[in-house]
C-alpha cells in the first residue's frame, strides 16, 4: 500500500508515492523544501477524511499554508502537537501512543524536525563535558525512532520525519587536495537504521530544488528537480528546441 505525496509528478518519481509500513526520511538544510512536502502530505490525507498526526519542533506548521494546499477545510482531521524542548517531545511522543490507541483511520504521522531539539541539547551536553546525558539523549532518540517504527509496521500507518544536516570534518589531507565537506545526517546511524527510505534535499538556486533518493527498498538512486508554488510543487520541465 502507498499513499499520495499531494503531488502526481512527485508519485510518478516515486512509483505510487510513500510506502505505508516505513518510516521516510527527508534530510538537507534550511529551506529546501522539508516542511513543505510533510505539509502537502497532510493536506492530502486529511482531504480524505484521514487522521494525521503532526507532531511540530521547528514551528513551521502553517495552516494558512495547508489552506494553499488543500480544496477543503481540513484542520478537523489533524492532531498537532508542538515542542520547545526535548523533553516536550518526548511529552508529544507519550500523547502520540495515547493519539494512536484511540484513534480510527489514522492515515499519517509527521514529526518536522525529529532532531532539531535533540541536537540543541545534545550540544549543549558534549560542550559541558556531560557525557553521559549525552548517552542518554541518544538512547532518547533511538526510543522514539522505534516507536514510530513498530507504529508504521503494526498498524500499516506511512510516516514522514525531517531531518538536519551538518557538514564533516575535512581532514588535511582531503582539505590540500580540494576535496569538498561531506553532508551528514544529524542522528546518524540512529536516523538511518529505522529508515527504509531516505531523501535528501537539496536547494539549486533561483527556487530550483532537487530530491534524491539515496535509500530505498525497491527504488534505484535517482533525483526529481522540482519548484514549489501556491498549490504545492511543480516538475522541471525541460525544453528541446528542436
Amino acid at each position: 500500500m502507498k499513499i499520495s505525496t499531494g503531488s502526481r509528478d512527485f508519485d510518478e518519481f516515486l512509483e505510487g508515492g510513500y510506502e505505508s509500513d516505513v518510516i521516510t526520511t527527508f534530510y538537507g538544510p534550511g529551506g529546501t523544501g522539508k516542511t513543505n512536502v510533510c505539509l502537502m502530505a497532510a493536506a492530502e490525507l486529511a482531504s480524505r477524511g484521514k487522521k494525521v498526526i503532526y507532531i511540530d519542533t521547528e514551528g513551521g506548521f502553517s495552516v494558512e499554508r495547508l489552506n494553499q494546499l488543500a480544496v477543503n477545510d481540513i484542520m478537523k482531521n489533524i492532531f498537532l502537537l508542538k515542542a520547545v524542548n526535548f523533553g516536550e517531545q518526548r511529552d508529544a511522543f507519550s500523547k502520540l501512543i495515547e493519539i494512536v490507541k484511540k484513534t480510527k483511520d489514522i492515515g499519517l504521522i509527521i514529526v518536522d524536525s525529529m532532531v532539531m531539539l535533540y541536537r540543541l541539547e545534545l550540544g549543549e551536553c558534549v560542550s559541558g563535558g556531560d557525557y553521559a546525558k549525552a548517552k542518554a539523549l541518544n538512547n532518547a532518540l533511538s526510543m522514539q525512532m522505534r516507536i514510530l517504527n513498530e507504529i508504521c509496521r503494526k498498524r500499516n500507518v506511512p510516516i514522514l520525519i525531517t531531518d538536519q544536516v551538518y557538514s564533516e570534518f575535512l581532514s588535511r589531507e582531503d582539505f590540500e587536495a580540494g576535496k569538498e565537506k561531506r553532508v551528514a545526517m544529524v542522528g546518524g546511524d540512529i536516523m538511518k537504521y529505522w529508515s527504509k527510505c531516505i531523501m535528501e534535499l537539496k536547494n539549486l538556486g533561483e527556487g530550483k530544488r532537487v530530491v534524491i533518493i539515496r535509500k530505498h527498498r525497491f527504488l534505484p538512486e535517482k533525483s526529481f528537480t522540482f519548484f514549489i508554488n501556491n498549490t504545492g510543487i511543480e516538475k522541471e520541465k525541460k525544453f528541446k528546441l528542436f
